[in-house]
């Protein structure tokens, strides 16, 4: 799929799948990554066809993701068949703000050059939550 687009740059789809919709674009892997790689989907994490190619494969994955302008950052786990998605609410976006004059982000009494520690952080709290 990799090779495929690269060449097409048209979005991926696996052959096998029967969903028409999760494109997988600009798909790249970093050299001696095992088992990890990273691409683009449009606007959405494409959880429908990870399940079904981690069905069709045989295996769990884990898929972090994000989309700062539309608000979506999470981390989905496959494990035996089963999907859990942990997503940041918008009331979790509230929690900070940023500060034009500065060009800093302010959380919890700390500043920070960008949201992505802070993102991180209210994300990690969702998951132990949910443990």
């Amino acid at each position: 799929m990799a090779e495929k687009e690269d060449k097409e740059q048209m979005g991926q789809l696996p052959d096998f799948t029967t969903i028409d919709t999760g494109y997988f674009f600009d798909i790249y892997w970093n050299e001696g990554d095992t088992g990890e790689f990273q691409y683009q989907t449009r606007w959405s994490p494409n959880l429908e066809i990870l399940e079904q190619i981690a069905d069709h494969y045989k295996v769990n994955f884990v898929v972090d993701y994000e989309e700062s302008g539309n608000l979506v950052y999470g981390r989905a786990t496959y494990e035996g068949g089963e999907l859990t998605d942990i997503y940041l609410e918008n009331e979790d976006f509230d929690t900070y703000q940023f500060d034009e004059d500065t060009d800093t982000y302010h959380f919890e009494g700390e500043t920070y050059e960008s949201d992505c520690e802070i993102l991180e952080t209210l994300l990690e709290r969702r998951i132990n939550k949910h443990k």
